[in-house]
């Protein structure tokens, strides 16, 4: 995973640092694009508020990319678990999604289907681990890494616009739009001098 200031990041490193914001990444399984329809990029968004909600997290930015997820979360209790966290928002999507295709669509089973070497087999939406998080203090980071989620979608060949891609909150930063999770920009430490988020933040 490449960083915004270009650093390459191998490793992955848990931290429930409740001083830090959290840039969370992660990915679908074996990276197939599970979130190419809005079906489950709305089970996804109702796990994410859901966990919002549960665990008292400020949202601050996401994007919803076809094959991984990359989010910033703001703890504001000492219960911030990122492991939990994690489990909070994607055992529901594997759930809805599993329930769905054994419902409407069981050919496609298979493309969830993880079989290990010594038997054992789950189906699975997301690839396995946590993916990547890293912590985020100083302000300039954190904006650094917002514009950085924001324009996966431009690097992806998607869309022109950051703004244009329904599932990420840069239409609400930008002030163009809606978006389906309204972010916590309220919360949201900014540099001297830099561009303010036109939601009525001065």
């Amino acid at each position: 995973m490449r960083l915004p200031d270009g650093r390459i990041r191998k490793l992955r490193r848990s931290s429930d640092d409740l001083r830090a914001a959290h840039a969370l990444t992660f990915s679908c399984f074996h990276r197939k694009p599970f979130l190419a329809r809005e079906r489950t990029c709305q089970w996804l968004a109702d796990a994410i508020e859901r966990t919002r909600q549960r665990y008292a997290l400020d949202l601050w930015t996401y994007v919803f990319m076809p094959n991984h997820v990359h989010l910033i979360l703001w703890p504001r209790t000492s219960a911030f678990r990122i492991q939990s966290i994690l489990s909070a928002i994607k055992l529901p999507v594997t759930r809805r999604a599993v329930g769905w295709l054994k419902r409407e669509a069981p050919a496609f089973l298979p493309m969830m289907l993880d079989s290990q070497p010594n038997g054992d087999s789950a189906y699975r939406f997301w690839q396995r681990g946590g993916g990547y998080d890293r912590d985020l203090h100083e302000p300039r980071t954190i904006h650094a890494t917002i514009d950085y989620i924001h324009a996966n979608p431009v690097r992806a060949g998607l869309v022109e616009l950051p703004e244009l891609w329904r599932w990420s909150s840069a239409a609400y930063f930008a002030g163009t739009g809606e978006s389906p999770l309204i972010p916590d920009v309220q919360s949201i430490p900014f540099p001297p001098g830099h561009w303010r988020i036109k939601r009525g933040i001065a």
